[in-house]
C-alpha cells in the first residue's frame, strides 16, 4: 500500500503519540492495571495508527480519458443532483453533483476533466458538517474552475467538513491538467461538488457510491469554442 506524501507527517506524529502513551500507561499505571488491560491498551493505539495510515492511502488506479465524460473527483456517495445558480464565477445555471467523503473513503482527489486551470481561489471559512446545504457557501473550500478544449467550463470545490481541518489542492490558474490526474487532498471527512453544464447528461442519482478517477457522474454536450 502506498501512503500519500500529505500524510508523512501526520503518521509520524501519531505514532510518536502513541508511542508516549503508552509509555506513561506502562511507568505510571503498571501496578494499577493488569496485564491484560496493558496489553488491550497497546493494541487500542496500534489499531488507531493503523487507522491513521490507512486514511492517507494512495490506491493505483488506471488512468481513464474520454473528453465527453465527467469523471468523479474522489471517493464517496452521491448526495446532491440539482440545478444551482453559481454566482462565483461562472454566474450561470449549472448541474451541481456533489459527492460526501466519510472518514473511511480514500481521500484523494483527482481532476474530473482535462483541460486549463482558469480560476482558482481558497475560501476561508466555517466547519459546518459536510452534508448540510450551506457548507458549499459557508465552509472553508476552494474553487477551481477548468476551461475543456471544447469551450466547456466545469468548476469544482474541495470543502471542508466538521472533521476536516485541511484542504490541499495541486491547482494553478494557467496550468494545463489532465483528466483524473491527482489535485489534492481533502484530510479527514469532508465533500467535493462538481458543476457541469445544466444541459449535460446526469450518469448518477442520489445514494450512489463512486470512485474517484473512475466513475463517470455526467456526460458533457459538445460545443466546440469558435
Amino acid at each position: 500500500m502506498r501512503i500519500n506524501k500529505e500524510g508523512y507527517r501526520i503518521i509520524a506524529v501519531s505514532g510518536l503519540v502513541c508511542l508516549l502513551i503508552w509509555w506513561l500507561i506502562y511507568h505510571l499505571l503498571t501496578s494499577q492495571l493488569s496485564n491484560s488491560l496493558l496489553w488491550v491498551s497497546a493494541v487500542l493505539l496500534l489499531l488507531f495508527w493503523f487507522f491513521i495510515v490507512a486514511f492517507f492511502r494512495e490506491p493505483r488506479r488506471v488512468r481513464i480519458h474520454d473528453e465527453d465524460l465527467v469523471f468523479s473527483p474522489c471517493d464517496g456517495r452521491v448526495v446532491v443532483t440539482e440545478v444551482v445558480r453559481e454566482n462565483e464565477y461562472l454566474d450561470d445555471d449549472m448541474m451541481q453533483i456533489s459527492i460526501f467523503m466519510s472518514i473511511t473513503n480514500v481521500h484523494m482527489n483527482w481532476t474530473p476533466v482535462a483541460g486549463v486551470v482558469e480560476y482558482f481561489k481558497y475560501h476561508p471559512g466555517r466547519f459546518l458538517v459536510a452534508w448540510h446545504p450551506k457548507s458549499s457557501t459557508e465552509n472553508e473550500r476552494t474553487t477551481t474552475v477548468v476551461r475543456m478544449d471544447t469551450g466547456c467550463k466545469v468548476l469544482f470545490r474541495q470543502i471542508a467538513g466538521l472533521i476536516a481541518r485541511r484542504i490541499v489542492s495541486y491547482m494553478k490558474v494557467g496550468d494545463k491538467v489532465e483528466q483524473n490526474s491527482v489535485c489534492g487532498f481533502i484530510k479527514f471527512g469532508s465533500r467535493i461538488d462538481v458543476l457541469v453544464p445544466k444541459d449535460s447528461e446526469l450518469l448518477v442519482s442520489i445514494g450512489e457510491a463512486v470512485v474517484g478517477s473512475q466513475t463517470p457522474i455526467a456526460r458533457l454536450h459538445k460545443k466546440i469554442n469558435g
